[in-house]
């Protein structure tokens, strides 16, 4: 059977304050609801360590990751990014660049691969945005490039605000193909143009949104990619309090285990990212991330499967 790895470090944690609405815990509650429910063992998890400046200057500006680092942003700037400035975000940002750099390379050995973070896909090169300090994606795509491990790429991304930053960044890419599918009306304001984009209603729920995505991943592996990045993002939720689509729990468990089983039945290795999540009740985040790591399972490494 093929090892699974997934990236989780406690310094996914940063100090935002009490009351912000992105759910900074959310990362350990899903580490620990997994572990304590027998989906993940202790050997399966490996602790990421801080990514590198020359990874970073792949996709950011020296300028934006100098500042960045020194504390130096201005005010602007942090409105833009909607998270408070502190060397706990920072270094959470680098160890969450880290597991996805890494959650990557154990995919392209291991076919599949996750990380209890990342899905970063708001942050350009020269500024974050949307809760996104840097684009993981982005940086972990052009450290394969740069090291000479894989050259064409697919991100299917089902996070329900557009990948406006790493559309931003692959525009001029044609050996990445993006693939967002995400609410018409949802930040953010301005979008920018992915390779292929598909606009949800509001209140879009299960059978609309699920046939969608069959009727669209057919057309986004047209490119023979040797690695697909998935960003599983919680907030397409019915109860999701920055999401207005109308999905179900069940629903969103659905879609995660359609890309997977798509990526398996192409042969091409996959990682998974959690992406956004701002449920009104932070328990129905974790579960819906955690249903991420179970479709894995069920997909990959159920009896059925085994021997793929």
């Amino acid at each position: 059977m093929r090892d699974y790895n997934i990236f989780y470090s406690p310094y996914y944690y940063a100090d935002i304050g009490e009351g912000h609405v992105f759910p900074i815990r959310k990362f350990e509650l899903v580490r620990d609801k997994l572990v304590s429910e027998g989906t993940l063992v202790a050997e399966e998890i490996i602790e990421p360590e801080r990514a590198s400046p020359d990874d970073l200057l792949l996709v950011h500006t020296n300028d934006y990751i100098s500042r960045l680092i020194a504390g130096e942003l201005t005010a602007k700037e942090v409105r833009k990014l909607g998270l408070p400035w502190s060397e706990s975000l920072v270094r959470r940002s680098l160890h969450a660049i880290s597991g996805t750099i890494n959650a990557a390379k154990k995919a392209l050995i291991d076919t599949v691969s996750s990380n209890l973070a990342g899905g970063t896909h708001h942050a350009y090169p020269d500024r974050g945005e949307g809760f996104c300090v840097l684009n993981d994606v982005a940086v972990a795509i052009r450290v394969l490039q740069r090291d000479g491990l894989a050259k064409r790429f697919l991100i299917i991304d089902c996070d329900v605000h557009q990948g406006n930053g790493t559309a931003f960044i692959f525009k001029d890419s044609p050996e990445v193909f993006t693939f967002s599918m995400h609410g018409a009306k949802n930040y953010p304001l301005f979008k920018e143009t992915s390779t292929l984009d598909i606009e949800l209603a509001d209140k879009t729920a299960d059978d609309e949104f699920l046939q969608t995505l069959s009727e669209a991943l057919p057309r986004v592996i047209t490119h023979d990619p040797e690695l697909i990045f998935y960003l599983a993002g919680a907030d397409p939720y019915e109860n999701d309090k920055l999401g207005r689509l109308a999905l179900s729990i069940d629903g969103l468990r659905k879609r995660d285990e359609m890309v997977l089983d798509f990526a398996r039945s192409y042969g091409v290795p996959i990682l998974t990212t959690m992406s956004g999540g701002y449920a009104a009740e932070i328990d129905d985040t974790v579960e819906i991330h955690c249903n991420t790591i179970r479709a894995v399972k069920s997909v990959f490494f159920s009896q059925s499967t085994a021997a793929f």
